[in-house]
């Protein structure tokens, strides 16, 4: 009586931690299940990319809704950068007895890091809630098997359009973005301390080399590529009516602004290894 109550005993003792193991393998197992089939994913918009008949018309249509109407919000983003990082690097600066140096070091935050960084949030937050819902709106309303079903590859004219124009405007709206920073930079400089354009530029990107802003410029199109793939896949992949279609469009936000993070960190010490 006594073993048969001590094994009922260990049993219940040991159920907590049994469903918690259980919960952890499911958890891996969900993790690489959806890495998994993000890669399958990526495989069949890349073999759509590559193979005609190509969807330019598409393509063009993608690139002024990701790349022009991207662009005030992009540019309103570029000048607040600017303006803040004027006012707290003054700050600063003159703490340090440093103040010389305001203009290059709104340069160089602004084209290294600021610019970009924010650049592909803004529009991962803007374009990927896009693409996500209107993906997703498609395919519950069972318009992707439509394509489908008249001989269209909705990897090439739904996917591959909008990753494509994501991957060429990032950079382009990062430069957009870098110019209205350092335009706003220098109004708020000037507005503490009279100093011409012209001196701002010139004290700015004194000894800087196309090296320094080229590599973090043309990163944001691995933002951009992320942006895209993550967004289409969640659409293409979207269950449950509308409520799939609300869920898809805040997890592409959510997961492409995570994601283009933490690319961030790895393409900073990728840039610093082989551009420096």
């Amino acid at each position: 009586m006594a073993t048969a109550e001590t094994n009922t005993a260990l049993t219940a003792d040991s159920s907590p931690i049994l469903a918690g193991m259980s919960a952890i393998g499911e958890l891996f197992n969900g993790f690489f299940e959806w890495f998994g089939n993000l890669g399958i994913f990526s495989w069949q918009v890349l073999r759509a990319c590559v193979t005609p008949p190509f969807e330019w018309r598409e393509f063009i249509r993608q690139l002024d809704e990701i790349g022009s109407k991207s662009l005030p919000l992009v540019a309103l983003a570029g000048c607040a950068i600017g303006a803040v990082l004027s006012m707290e690097s003054r700050s600063s600066l003159t703490r340090f007895g440093a103040k010389s140096l305001l203009p290059s070091a709104i340069v160089y935050s602004v084209i290294t890091e600021m610019g970009p960084i924010i650049t592909a949030l803004v529009v991962s937050g803007r374009v990927g809630a896009g693409i996500g819902a209107e993906l997703a709106s498609m395919k519950v309303t069972e318009q992707i098997d439509a394509i489908e079903a008249s001989a269209v590859n909705p990897y090439r004219l739904l996917a591959a359009t909008r990753i494509l124009a994501c991957i060429l405007m990032l950079p382009l709206l990062t430069v957009a973005a870098d110019a209205c920073g350092l335009l706003m930079g220098w109004f708020a400089a000037t507005l503490a301390e009279p100093l011409s354009l012209r001196q701002f530029f010139e004290i700015g990107f004194q000894g800087a080399r196309y090296r320094d802003f080229l590599p973090p410029t043309f990163k944001t199109a691995v933002f951009g590529l992320i942006t895209g793939v993550i967004a289409c896949y969640l659409g293409m992949r979207t269950t449950g009516g509308a409520e799939g279609v609300g869920r898809a469009a805040t997890s592409s936000v959510v997961v492409s602004s995570l994601f283009v993070i933490l690319a961030d960190v790895v393409l900073v010490k990728f840039i610093l290894v082989f551009f420096q």
